[in-house]
């Protein structure tokens, strides 16, 4: 066979880049990736700070260990497109060196692709454009997040099958974690025609293999099927099945089968036919021996093949059998008796007819599930409330992500201090739960309009205390109000449920109110309000910054590239150290930047000895200088070499974007 073939999506002008065709809107026209308006680094300018305001705790009000954790500070709010967004990110030193590979959350809820126009993005793009512009933006989105990091893509089934296949180019097809199911709807939708679509997908991917995830806390739902019978003091638990797959060890028989005589059958139990025991034999002794009644004798080999299925040659005749000690068969169903009343059973303990095996709940809560439904993490109709209640009067979004959804997702994802990722902001869900989550965040919106009356709004009003929905406040629950404690296995919340429907079903019926019976039930099943736990205080704050403009164009008509009219004085002295991967140093009097001991020097105009020989003498010893000039002759080039100390000068723009399509054409 030849060499394996990776499984790859292809589409359209796959090895083609895509460049915006209008600020601020999503519109985009192919291009060679070697374009300079492709490859252009954008500057992230940072505009001013905002910082909130953290609420004092309040006497007779409970508060969540949440509401404890310190507001972060250390965000970013950016108003930019999101391609250009995680280039500065990923590629500019000053912010490279805070955000790439230590990223431990990204979610995004990109354009969904239904050929569907909203008030504040459009939403249409065809699937080769859609494929190019995710796949561009998920290749730095890999850069940016940390080792142990997850990505959280939130998609509708009209590209979720292709984008499946692109994150496993990218990520990686072993670092697939889940694809999780989101119930969004909570009715049916009649202004469709087909089918009304009652849910999302979320794809989840981890980094590499150190991918780590935190585990659910345990509802009492989930923990239905567990009990306290014999008053255990571990706690709650289940009978577990006693047995586990595989009744071969090698060639011969597990270790781990064997009979176990039963102290009121008096019969010989064995493991299922292609089982074991889940226990080794040691441990089983140990908890038997609480019974007092047993013993290792010598196995009947025959009885063995027959009940475990087994043939008689792989039979291990030095592993016993668990039997009755010959001194106990008179007392042995007594002695069973008594320790069965006495409770707090072993983990392998005996029952009337047969053997069980205790399951405790995991104390480290329970691995996150797929499928989410709305409510526990709440709909779009919930979504929508929530950002009615933080601008009156105005619905902005058609598809708002609940807090609660966010919630999960950064719990499961996160922990307090970790920063949070997303570059499609909107309304600023994410940003919003993060902060609220103790966590660090950054964030970008394309359209300039949803970002000043919605994104920035919304988390200024986080910081500030002012927005009390969503996740500020737990949601509302229910307590057991019983004298004796409510039904086994019965939550408060299902106990109201139930006294609701009781009550709506005798509601016309006065002789069933009276009944003694209803009344007991209703007594059985009182529960009541428990007040609402503050999660969130306010406090903290974030950065707000804004992409600078594009300093350099590629003209197609001449093949040449060009400075824009925004490529002058300090913007173009940050614009070229961005291209040219240097770290800005302000404070520095005679050098722009700094790469290593290479210095940088801006000159907006011409090179001239003197500027030459004056920035020589400040030049640390072994160090150079990478002279970029808007102006260069070749005096300057031979002067600078003649130092003959590594420096070097370069055009501005023409050796920093050399492209040109026409010389690319020729060769």
């Amino acid at each position: 066979m030849g060499r394996q073939q990776r499984l790859e999506l292809t589409w359209t002008n796959k090895d083609k880049a895509l460049i915006p065709t209008e600020q601020g809107r999503y519109g985009y026209t192919w291009v060679d990736p070697r374009d300079p308006r492709y490859c252009e680094t954008r500057v992230l300018t940072v505009d001013e700070t905002v910082t909130g305001t953290r609420a004092e705790k309040e006497e007779g009000t409970t508060y969540s260990e949440r509401a404890d954790l310190e507001p972060q500070a250390d965000n970013l709010l950016i108003l930019g497109e999101s391609g250009d967004v995680l280039e500065a990110l990923t590629r500019i030193p000053d912010w490279s060196g805070k955000y790439v590979g230590k990223v431990k959350c990204i979610y995004i809820d990109p354009p969904f692709n239904t050929a569907q126009t909203f008030a504040n993005y459009e939403d249409n793009l065809e699937h080769s454009v859609w494929l190019t512009m995710m796949r561009d933006r998920l290749l730095h989105l890999r850069d940016l997040l940390s080792e142990d990091g997850s990505i959280w893509v939130h998609l509708d089934d009209v590209e979720n099958h292709r984008m499946r296949v692109l994150l496993d180019e990218v990520f990686g097809s072993e670092n697939f974690a889940a694809e999780v199911v989101w119930q969004k709807a909570d009715s049916a939708r009649n202004d469709v025609s087909g089918f009304s679509a009652d849910h999302d997908v979320i794809l989840v991917y981890g980094k590499s293999s150190a991918t780590s995830l935190n585990r659910m806390e345990r509802t009492a739902a989930d923990n239905e099927r567990f009990s306290n019978p014999d008053g255990d003091e571990l706690g709650i638990w289940f009978s577990d099945n006693r047995s586990a797959p595989g009744s071969m060890s090698g060639k011969r028989q597990h270790p781990a089968v064997f009979g176990i005589q039963h102290p009121f059958t008096k019969e010989i139990v064995y493991p299922a036919p292609g089982r074991h025991w889940a226990f080794g034999a040691p441990r089983i002794w140990e908890a038997l021996s609480q019974y007092g009644v047993f013993e290792w004798g010598y196995p009947d080999l025959e009885r063995r093949a027959h009940q475990t299925g087994l043939p008689r040659s792989v039979l291990r005749a030095d592993i016993g059998d668990l039997l009755i000690n010959p001194a106990s068969t008179e007392d042995a169903m007594q002695r069973a008796s008594e320790r069965m009343k006495q409770g707090n059973w072993p983990e392998f303990f005996v029952t009337e007819t047969s053997f069980g095996r205790k399951s405790y709940p995991p104390k480290e809560g329970q691995p996150p599930r797929t499928w989410w439904t709305n409510e526990h993490v709440g709909h779009n109709r919930a979504a929508k409330s929530e950002i009615k209640a933080l601008f009156p009067g105005r619905n902005p979004f058609a598809t708002p992500k609940p807090e609660l959804l966010l919630e999960r997702i950064i719990h499961i994802a996160t922990n307090p201090g970790d920063v949070v990722l997303d570059v499609f902001a909107g309304s600023g869900t994410t940003a919003a739960v993060a902060q609220k989550m103790g966590r660090r965040w950054v964030t970008c919106e394309l359209v300039e309009d949803t970002f000043n009356r919605f994104t920035r709004q919304r988390l200024e009003k986080v910081v500030n205390n002012e927005d009390q929905g969503g996740i500020t406040l737990q949601k509302e629950e229910r307590a057991d109000a019983t004298e004796n404690g409510l039904p086994e296995g019965l939550t408060p919340e299902e106990a109201q449920k139930f006294t609701s429907l009781l009550n709506k079903t005798i509601k016309n019926d006065d002789e069933l109110k009276k009944n003694p019976v209803v009344k007991r039930l209703k007594a059985m099943t009182k529960t009541k309000p428990v007040k609402r736990v503050v999660n969130w205080r306010g406090g903290g704050g974030f950065q707000v910054a804004h992409l600078e403009p594009a300093c350099f164009h590629y003209d197609q008509e001449v093949a040449l590239t060009t400075l824009t009219e925004h490529a002058t004085g300090d913007l173009l002295v940050r614009s070229v150290a961005a291209q040219l991967r240097f770290a800005l140093t302000p404070e520095d009097l005679h050098f722009d930047g700094e790469r290593g001991r290479e210095h940088l020097v801006v000159v907006e105009g011409v090179l001239d000895e003197e500027k030459i020989d004056e920035l020589m003498a400040h030049l640390p010893e072994g160090h150079s200088v990478l002279f970029a000039a808007t102006v260069v002759d070749d005096f300057a080039g031979e002067h600078v070499r003649s130092f003959k100390n590594g420096s070097r000068v370069v055009h501005v723009p023409l050796e920093i974007f050399p492209y040109s399509d026409a010389a690319e054409e020729e060769k």
